[in-house]
């Protein structure tokens, strides 16, 4: 793999104008496609298997034009201090508000009248109107929603304090200046690393086209294959924090070649070999955890993942050619001006080479410290609750949230999170199932079954005495289901979180055997050894159960809450834990690759364990420092989002590279291989000559070119590299 690649960027270095050329018209085409294609209508939810999902098809076969997974919206109406809902003048302006929103749009399915359907608090002080829609929140034009909040404001007018909860304002999620800030944060770290403008802007212009292709082709692919906003974010997000990363690497490796003495292109050639062969494993494996999400059997994170994963593709292509070919337009440039000049010189030992020492005289404090310390951080962990985040998450000064504590206050919590039972028999067997419900713990209220033209079919709501992420609600849902016979399915938008909570949990230990278990025989490939990756995959479980506790002590349990805009404490969501390991575990394998394939190549030409780790820092801890830093500014600057699940993934994603990298790459990795020594790197003999020899330390390509007399100084160099 090496001699190829080499080949490759030495080509591309090249032909630098016409592979500049091809990946700017690939940019123009993918833009043009996006502007040019039709916006997405929806970005439909499905579970196939689960019993929520099962409802809703029964439901749509049995209440043709029901529209059980449309859009709901609830315009709440509270009178005030001392004055009922239920005076002439209040009832007319509520009238009036039902009248609009029947006329407001032609997507609206029903509207109930808070008065006929006794939708008005004990005390007369609050009234709801229930508006359905006939299609999915992501469906609703903005005309209706437009509508929807004109309603509000006029009814405000009369002195009504007057909110609007439910999905049908829901939009894409705001994530603010973050993502501008955390470039910026990375720039100046480039320019940190690199002392060169030029050489600090590569890696920026390059993740930016990367990620422009990406978003622009899922954009023109959206409505095709069903995208939501969520992956374009995921994409953006992932696609940032690689294509700066990797295009690291290369940069660095390339500047590393120029101190050697190497001509431009040679050096590009070389960097390309070998950095460029770590890019190319460190992407396999964020591919293969992206890819694995479709394990869980849930359509939306298969897209998700199989977009993002896309976008690492790209990332990993145009470090191996667009990067060289702008090295070669960018000349001596890129390297320092104390460079330039010759005032730097490369024998005076570097924090990386320092560090690397003292790690190797105390490898036993440094791992237990490490280790005990991120045990510490997994504690919280072991309280972790998961569910899906709800109205009650929003921040306060939302419509949404404001209409939740209404409801909330003047019917209790349950209100916001009304279950829907669905039950395929007659009237009789309508009947006895509310008389069932009835006598369970944590019901409110229970509706008289409502039947089909039929008859065959019939659908009762259910009020829970709890808010809709509680625990309570969930054991109801259970029991709702284990008392009541196969032909009795509970569902709505509260049964659906529970059962896609669960599909999560069962999914995440297959998930994590495949990933790991994959990314396990891609690292026994490139380290031709079985402790590496074994030390890999261990430490990076470490540092993800560290970070998940991180999460729950933030998000779950309010400490500094306010600190990252935690405004409502929860369940964490759901789909958090199988989130972080495949998105981690992908990004956590670039500084193991990177960081350890300068080791073991090293070690191959000849260098002593303890030595080799010393080189492998000296060249690569710098770097690995960088990349880090700047993938937890990119993540961070998604905590500012006004959505708490892009909120959480932000700082759960984060925090969990701050650990892998500071924590278990820089400190436990090494000390673990300095008490391993010479058996790091072993091999069982008939594993090594089962196992492909990608040649990911360019071993070969060096006798290559040793060979060829293309270097002549070739083994002097070989014991510095």
């Amino acid at each position: 793999m090496a001699t190829f690649l080499y080949k490759l960027g030495r080509s591309a270095f090249r032909r630098r104008r016409l592979v500049a050329l091809l990946w700017v018209a690939l940019l123009v085409l993918a833009g043009v496609g996006a502007a040019s294609a039709s916006t997405a209508a929806s970005s439909s939810f499905s579970m196939p298997g689960t019993e929520a999902q099962k409802a809703f098809d029964l439901l749509e076969e049995r209440f043709p034009g029901a529209s059980p997974d449309g859009a709901t919206a609830r315009v709440v109406f509270k009178a005030p201090d001392g004055r009922k809902m239920t005076e002439p003048a209040n009832k007319a302006e509520v009238n009036k508000a039902v009248t609009a929103l029947k006329a407001g749009s032609d997507q609206v399915a029903s509207v109930n009248d808070p008065f006929a359907a006794k939708a008005v608090s004990q005390d007369g002080g609050t009234a709801y109107i229930s508006v359905t829609y006939k299609v999915s929140g992501m469906e609703l034009t903005d005309k209706t929603r437009e509508a929807l909040k004109e309603t509000g404001d006029h009814a405000r007018e009369s002195g009504l304090t007057v909110e609007i909860g439910g999905d049908a304002l829901q939009a894409a999620p705001e994530t603010g200046s973050g993502e501008i800030i955390g470039v910026s944060i990375a720039a100046v770290v480039l320019v940190i690393t690199f002392g060169s403008l030029v050489a600090a802007g590569l890696p920026l212009l390059t993740a930016i086209i990367g990620v422009g292709i990406g978003i622009s082709t899922i954009t023109a692919l959206a409505n095709v294959l069903d995208l939501g906003s969520t992956t374009s974010t995921l994409a953006t997000m992932i696609g940032l924090a690689v294509g700066i990363d990797y295009a690291l690497f290369i940069v660095s490796r390339y500047r590393a070649e120029l101190a050697e003495g190497r001509e431009r292109e040679e050096a590009a050639g070389r960097a390309v070999g070998t950095a460029g062969s770590a890019v190319v494993f460190a992407g396999l494996t964020v591919v293969i955890a992206l890819v694995g999400l479709a394990v869980v059997n849930i359509p939306m994170l298969t897209k998700m993942g199989f977009a993002a994963a896309g976008t690492v593709v790209i990332a990993v292509l145009i470090a191996l050619t667009l990067i060289p070919a702008l090295l070669g337009f960018a000349g001596k440039r890129v390297l320092g001006r104390k460079v330039r000049k010759g005032k730097e010189t490369s024998d005076k030992p570097n924090m990386g080479t320092r560090w690397s020492r003292f790690v190797l005289r105390r490898p036993i404090t440094v791992l237990l410290a490490g280790v005990v310390g991120l045990g510490a951080m997994a504690i919280p962990a072991a309280s972790l609750e998961l569910g899906l985040p709800d109205d009650g998450s929003q921040p306060v000064s939302t419509t949404q949230r404001k209409a939740y504590d209404l409801l909330s206050d003047g019917f209790g919590p349950g209100f916001n999170g009304p279950l829907l039972v669905v039950v395929d028999g007659d009237k009789g067997t309508a009947d006895r199932t509310v008389k069932h419900i009835k006598g369970l713990d944590g019901v409110v209220a229970v509706t008289p079954p409502t039947l089909n033209k039929s008859g065959d079919t019939a659908m009762i709501t259910v009020v829970p005495k709890d808010r809709p992420s509680s625990l309570e609600t969930e054991d109801l849902v259970h029991s709702i289901r284990d008392g009541s016979g196969d032909d009795v399915l509970v569902t709505g938008a509260t049964a659906m979180n529970i059962d896609f909570s669960q599909r999560m949990n069962d999914a995440l230990l297959p998930y994590l055997a495949l990933v790991v278990g994959l990314a396990f025989l891609l690292l026994m490939v490139v380290f031709r050894s079985v402790l590496v990756p074994l030390k890999a995959a261990l430490g990076f479980l470490l540092s993800v159960v560290a970070a998940l506790g991180a999460v729950v002590a933030v998000f779950q349990w309010g400490r500094l809450g306010s600190l990252f805009g935690v405004e409502q404490t929860g369940p964490i969501m759901s789909m958090m834990p199988i989130f972080m390991v495949g998105v981690v575990f992908g990004l956590a394998m670039d500084y193991e690759v990177f960081l350890v394939t300068r080791m073991r190549e090293a070690y191959v030409h000849g260098q002593r364990p303890g030595e080799a780790i010393v080189t492998g820092f000296k060249h690569g801890a710098r770097v690995v420092t960088a990349a880090a830093v700047i993938m937890i500014a990119v993540f961070s600057g998604f905590i500012g989002s006004s959505d708490q699940m892009i909120k959480m993934i932000g700082f759960g994603l984060a925090i969990a590279v701050f650990f892998d990298a500071f924590v278990v790459r820089m400190a436990i990795v090494p000390a673990v291989l300095a008490l391993l020594g010479h058996k790091a790197w072993w091999l069982p003999r008939w594993l090594d000559r089962v196992l492909p020899n990608v040649d990911v330390e360019g071993e070969k390509l060096h006798k290559e070119l040793a060979g060829s007399r293309e270097d002549p100084d070739e083994e002097r160099e070989l014991a510095r590299v």
